[in-house]
């Protein structure tokens, strides 16, 4: 028996299986939790299905989170599925592929930082804005970050505002959130190659960098952050709210690496 056993699991961001959402929701589904994926568009609603059948998820619905009217809907049609849930993953990130190339200043615009803050940040609150009255009790909330957002990384750009918006809203919604019994985190992950990465300018390359300076001398792998996302749902962090959680390898923590 799975330490998940008994949870349901909402899980937003798949898009493949590169996907770090793809990663938690095998992890979840291992430790027994029943799964309910969502999928941004019909182009990609077919290969999200077929995935869900892979874990035994039978509930996939859309979700654009850019549109509140869409997440309403969203947890309308869960609604028809289950009573309540116990977890929601918020996997979700996006910015203009011109604004993560180049110079900071020389790139960013009004529009691409609204499109970032909206999307990679946002949402995660509005997520959590309509969903609460179907949250069981002692339900943790889950997103996504990047050392972006403390840290300044070439090419990242407005990426790193937006994921510094997303971590203030980790603590102000586990303030608001905590007294029902509700826990939200957040975990940093180490570069990882999905769909969403590629359009970071030189992403290959700091790939490459990052392997050669963390600490445990690799990249980390979806699979990495999704056993630490189904720990930090799980009972077992009952009384971890509030945080980010490094999944890095130790990377976030080396101020200075000499040649090996």
């Amino acid at each position: 028996m799975g330490f998940l056993t008994g949870k349901r699991a909402v899980i937003a961001g798949i898009a493949s299986d590169r996907s770090i959402a793809w990663g938690i929701a095998q992890a979840m589904a291992r430790e027994g939790a029943e799964i309910a994926l969502t999928y941004q568009s019909e182009r990609l609603a077919e290969r999200v299905r077929e995935m869900a059948a892979e874990i035994g998820a039978s509930i996939c619905l859309p979700l654009d989170v850019s549109s509140d009217d869409e997440i309403v809907r969203m947890y309308e049609s869960l609604a028809g599925h289950w009573p309540s849930f116990d977890i929601l993953v918020h996997s979700v990130a996006y910015a203009p592929r011109d604004q993560l190339v180049g110079r900071y200043l020389d790139t960013v615009t009004r529009e691409g930082s609204l499109i970032a803050h909206d999307i990679s940040s946002y949402s995660f609150v509005a997520m959590a804005k309509y969903g609460r009255s179907l949250l069981s009790k002692q339900s943790a909330l889950l997103t996504l970050s990047y050392l972006g957002a403390v840290r300044s990384i070439p090419n990242y750009n407005i990426m790193g505002p937006a994921k510094a918006s997303l971590e203030a809203n980790v603590r102000f919604m586990a303030a608001d959130l905590g007294a029902a019994g509700v826990r939200v985190n957040g975990i940093s992950a180490g570069p990882i190659k999905t769909l969403a990465a590629s359009g970071v300018g030189d992403f290959r390359q700091m790939l490459q960098h990052f392997a050669s300076i963390a600490p445990l001398r690799r990249n980390v792998t979806i699979e990495d952050v999704g056993n630490a996302a189904a720990f930090l749902c799980s009972d077992l962090a009952s009384g971890i709210t509030g945080e980010i959680v490094y999944v890095d390898g130790g990377f976030h923590t080396v101020g200075m690496s000499m040649p090996d």
